[in-house]
């Protein structure tokens, strides 16, 4: 597939590489605003309006517009009788818990980390 204007998708230059290497345009795509929040209110075989969608998501009109529009693209989300993921968005999710996991993970150790104190000076880390 190769990207149109503007939009992250395999096989074209995508925001932080010009090779369009899957990983690259799932991240750009991923990474824009408002575009993960969008995946989540759809998950678990949820059909949302735009309205709907618009109260959830917090977003301006016109980036939602945007975002669904791209996901749309990308052939994560579909819009008939309401925004819903496809099957391809069903296996985003899915691949995406890990990590949630893993973040999850990463902040209670972090905050673990705060409570407990920065190391002694001269410690090994």
């Amino acid at each position: 597939m190769v990207a149109t204007k503007n939009i992250a998708l395999p096989g074209g230059p995508v925001r932080g590489s010009s090779t369009g290497r899957p990983i690259n345009a799932a991240m750009d795509l991923l990474g824009r605003r408002g575009a993960l929040r969008v995946l989540w209110e759809l998950r678990e075989d949820r059909v949302l309006t735009f309205r709907a969608l618009a109260a959830v998501s917090e977003l301006p009109p016109g980036t939602l517009n945007a975002r669904l529009k791209e996901l749309r693209e990308a052939g994560v989300v579909g819009a008939e009788d309401g925004y819903r993921l496809t099957a391809t968005g069903v296996s985003l999710i899915a691949a995406l818990m890990p990590l949630m996991a893993w973040s999850e993970d990463w902040a209670k150790g972090l905050a673990s980390a705060a409570r407990s104190g920065p190391p002694p000076a001269g410690a090994a880390g």
